[in-house]
């Protein structure tokens, strides 16, 4: 599956690299089938559904299988990853693997190209940066860390980045692991507490940062905004588990990628060649996110 997705000019299939992706999907899988003579076991079909569940990719890509050879049928189909020239892509989390997973649980018009919006080695561990950065984007965004702990993991925000004293968002975000082991976790239904984003509250009960899931002060992942620390508990909002190691995390680096809609990316070109007004909108969002816009009307 891997060869025929990721078929690069000069990769071995038994490279390192190559069998390093491979183990960290399987991570994900359970192995229960025993068979008689043999220590080892193997995937019952029961073990193979839940693993589809978890790697949503896999499914989209045996479904393929199934109509006519196209590149960019669904589950073939990588992301092309956009970024500055100059950035040495050795220093980033999303690699081409883990965004064909990511990818396996949106739609087919939000796998055509994202984009990297920002990056904590090269715009340092700041909020206000992040904030900066993404207001800008009105879609969707793939947010990334990898701890001290050397595990990488992050969520999918089907809404933008927007300042709220309350949970908001909608169905399609989702909770991610990329390693040691790669898994998705979608919203189970059980409650609306998908998507957070508080700045500049001065109450205990609305912690300043952004998140995922969970509840005030036990989300399912939690970044405050101090962008040093953070959380991860095992939440009902996705049947999700401590994506971590432990519970509480810290930073080594964070990385935020936002979704490229075509048909969006046109309509804010002619935005901008619209009204002063609509020409001031992404100061006002900016007041917004900081909670003084009607100080300033």
């Amino acid at each position: 599956m891997f060869n025929h997705i990721f078929h690069r000019e000069g990769s071995e299939s038994g490279s390192s690299s190559h069998c390093y992706m491979v183990d960290t999907f399987l991570n994900a899988a359970t192995f229960s089938k025993d068979h008689e003579g043999h220590n080892e076991k193997s995937m019952s079909f029961e073990d193979f559904k839940s693993w589809c569940t978890l790697v949503p990719s896999v499914k989209k890509f045996l479904a393929s299988l199934l109509v006519p050879p196209d590149p960019g049928r669904p589950g073939s189909q990588v992301p092309k990853l956009q970024h500055l020239e100059n950035i040495d892509s050795s220093i980033l989390l999303l690699r081409d693997e883990y965004a064909w997973h990511i990818g396996g649980a949106v739609s087919q018009e939000e796998v055509e190209e994202w984009k990297l919006l920002y990056h904590s080695s090269l715009n340092g561990l700041s909020f206000n940066t992040f904030l900066g950065n993404v207001l800008n984007d009105d879609g969707p965004s793939v947010l990334i860390i990898k701890d001290r702990e050397g595990y990488v993991f992050g969520g999918y925000a089907s809404q933008p980045w927007e300042r709220h004293s309350n949970f908001y968002g909608d169905m399609k975000s989702f909770l991610f692991q990329l390693y040691p082991k790669a898994s998705i976790f979608r919203p189970t239904g059980a409650n609306g507490n998908l998507q957070w984003c508080a700045v500049n509250f001065s109450s205990e009960t609305i912690p300043n940062g952004i998140g995922f899931g969970g509840r005030v002060n036990h989300f399912g992942l939690f970044l405050s905004a101090g962008f040093d620390q953070g959380h991860t508990f095992s939440c009902t909002t996705f049947n999700s588990p401590c994506l971590s190691k432990t519970s509480r995390i810290c930073p080594e680096v964070i990385e935020c990628w936002g979704v490229v809609r075509k048909g969006m990316e046109q309509e804010k070109q002619d935005v901008v060649k619209g009204t002063v007004l609509e020409r001031f909108k992404e100061d006002r969002h900016m007041l917004n996110m900081v909670g003084i816009a009607n100080a300033s009307e």
